[in-house]
C-alpha cells in the first residue's frame, strides 16, 4: 500500500523534573534527509534518533525537534547561600564598629543582597532523560507513520481512478488505430493518383504508401504502454516504498505516449494523446508525494 512522505507527529512527557516535547515533521524529498534539533547538552543523542527515523521512513525530509524545560511551577526553588550571608553580616558588623554607626542589621538589610539567594536546577539523571527522549520520539514517529499511511490511502484511491481513465484512453486508441491506418493509406493512394504517376511506377508507389502507413502504426508503442500500466498497477499494491519506481514507470509511459502522438496521423488519436498526457501529469504530481 502507498505511503505519503508528508506527515506530523507529536508526543509529550516529563521526567526528573523536566518537561519534554518531541515533534516530527516530514515533507517530500528524493532521498531520506534527517534534521535534528535537540536540547543543549544532549546532541549526543542525534545518531540514536536518526537510527529511529530510519526504521520508520525510507524517503522524505524528516525534521525531529525535542524541547526541554523545567516541569516545576515557577521553575527551580531558590536556596540560601549561608556562607555568603554570614560574610555579609560580619562585614556589616565590622563597618558598624569601625565607623561607630547606629542601627540594626536585620533580615531586611541582608535580603537586599541578592547573591545570598541562589536558584539552581537539580541535575537530572541523563540516562532517564535519554530513555524518555527515545520513547517520545518513537511515539511521535508512530503518529507520523499513521498520518503518512492515511494520506497514502487517499493518494492510492486517486491514482487508481486516474489509471482507470488512462486505460480507457489506451483502449480507445487501440480501437481507432486500424481505421486511422486505413484512412492514411486511402489518403496516400489518392495523392498518388492525383500526382499522375507514370506507367510502371504503380508498384513502387504502392510500396511507398505501405511503408509510410507502417511508420504511422503505433501498435508496438501501445503494447509497451499497456505493459507499463500493468506494472504500475501491480506496484501500487506493494507494501515496500515504490515512489521512485512509480516515477520511472511514468516517465516510460510518457515517452510511449509522446511517440504515439508524433507517429499517429489521426485527429481522434491526437485528442486521446492530449488527454493521456494531462492525466499522466496529474498522476506524476501525486506520485511525487509517495514514499
Amino acid at each position: 500500500m502507498l505511503k505519503s512522505m508528508t506527515g506530523f507527529g507529536k508526543r509529550e512527557g516529563a521526567v526528573q523534573g523536566l518537561a519534554l516535547v518531541a515533534e516530527v515533521r516530514s515533507v517530500n524529498h528524493r532521498f531520506r534527509e534527517v534534521v535534528t534539533r535537540l536540547p543543549k547538552g544532549r546532541v549526543e543523542r542525534e545518531e540514536e534518533i536518526k537510527a529511529l527515523v530510519a526504521k520508520h521512513c525510507r524517503r522524505g525530509r524528516i525534521e525531529v525537534t525535542v524541547t526541554c524545560a523545567s516541569a516545576r511551577a515557577g521553575g527551580a526553588l531558590p536556596t540560601i547561600d549561608r556562607p555568603m550571608a554570614r560574610h555579609y553580616y560580619q562585614m556589616l558588623k565590622r563597618l558598624q564598629k569601625d565607623f561607630n554607626l547606629e542601627g540594626r542589621i536585620d533580615i531586611g538589610l541582608l535580603a537586599s543582597f541578592r547573591d545570598i539567594f541562589r536558584v539552581a536546577e537539580p541535575s537530572p539523571d541523563e540516562t532517564a532523560v535519554g530513555r524518555m527522549m527515545k520513547r517520545l520520539v518513537t511515539g511521535a514517529l508512530a503518529d507520523l507513520e499513521r498520518m503518512r499511511a492515511t494520506e497514502g490511502k487517499a493518494l492510492q484511491v486517486d491514482i487508481a481512478r486516474r489509471l482507470t481513465y488512462v486505460r480507457a484512453l489506451h483502449r480507445a486508441i487501440r480501437r481507432r488505430l486500424p481505421r486511422a491506418v486505413r484512412g492514411l493509406q486511402d489518403r496516400l493512394r489518392a495523392r498518388v493518383r492525383e500526382s499522375g504517376a507514370p506507367d510502371g511506377e504503380e508498384s513502387k508507389r504502392a510500396h511507398d504508401v505501405a511503408f509510410l502507413a507502417d511508420r504511422c502504426d503505433v501498435s508496438e508503442e501501445l503494447t509497451r504502454l499497456h505493459s507499463h500500466m500493468t506494472q504500475f498497477a501491480g506496484m501500487v499494491k506493494r507494501r515496500e516504498p515504490v515512489g521512485r519506481s512509480l516515477d520511472f514507470l511514468l516517465q516510460e509511459m510518457g515517452r510511449e505516449v509522446n511517440t504515439i502522438g508524433s507517429k499517429a496521423n489521426d485527429a481522434e488519436i491526437a485528442q486521446s494523446v492530449i488527454q493521456l498526457k494531462s492525466e499522466l501529469e496529474k498522476i506524476r504530481e501525486q506520485v511525487q508525494n509517495v514514499e
